[in-house]
């Protein structure tokens, strides 16, 4: 997937994937909630890249025709960040789905976010091909023990493992990832990236060497 920014274009397009058990796609006839999932995705900026996309992928459970989430684990950077961060957040509040609708702001709660430390969206780094992992677990029901972390090229960069994602709500499991590329105030240029060699699995997908000896 290749994706084109002209000066300040905020949205380059992106796509979604719904699976399991989900209230907001005809299509899936699933009865599966994923309580664990992976994804796995390459990504390369072109050559003399500078700047960095506030969005890149999310996992989340969409609760309500209406896809409010009640869980969201963002992987984004923004603020002129060179990395990416995890950055989780619940739309549950004492064991009830309080967000209404999609990215339902004053409704999140959000759960502390951590940064990864490889400056991917730096010069140096453009037209290098990088292997961009993430994993998310949901807590136990009652309990703070829910997971996210996120691997680049094989080493673990950001992690959290004490979580309260849904509380005691257990109406869905996680049920869509949304790939996207997203600027929230504009590019500052043209700007061109990829995407490719993308999975969502519910075991660890892990990094293949490239012909450039990249992960």
């Amino acid at each position: 997937m290749q994706v084109f920014w002209k000066k300040g274009q905020v949205s380059a397009g992106g796509f979604k994937r719904t699976f399991g058990r989900n209230p907001v796609s005809s299509q899936s006839h699933s009865t599966t909630d994923f309580r664990e999932i992976y994804w796995r995705q390459y990504l390369r900026m072109q050559s003399g890249w500078t700047g960095s996309p506030d969005k890149l992928s999310r996992a989340m459970i969409l609760a309500t025709p209406n896809w409010a989430q009640a869980m969201i684990a963002h992987l984004w950077s923004g603020h002129d960040m060179d990395y990416l961060v995890i950055d989780p957040a619940t739309g549950i509040r004492n064991g009830r789905l309080v967000t209404t609708h999609y990215n339902d702001f004053s409704n999140l709660t959000w759960l502390g976010l951590r940064s990864g430390v490889t400056p991917i969206f730096s010069a140096s780094s453009s037209e290098r091909w990088f292997c961009i992992e993430a994993h998310v677990k949901l807590n136990t029901p009652g309990r703070s023990d829910g997971v996210f972390e996120l691997w680049i090229d094989k080493n673990l960069e950001a992690s959290r493992d004490d979580l309260n994602f849904v509380d005691i709500w257990q109406d869905y499991g996680i049920n869509a990832i949304f790939f996207e590329n997203y600027w929230n105030a504009g590019a500052p240029g043209e700007r061109i990236r990829h995407f490719d060699n993308i999975v969502i699995s519910t075991k660890r997908v892990g990094c293949f060497r490239t012909r450039s000896g990249a992960w």
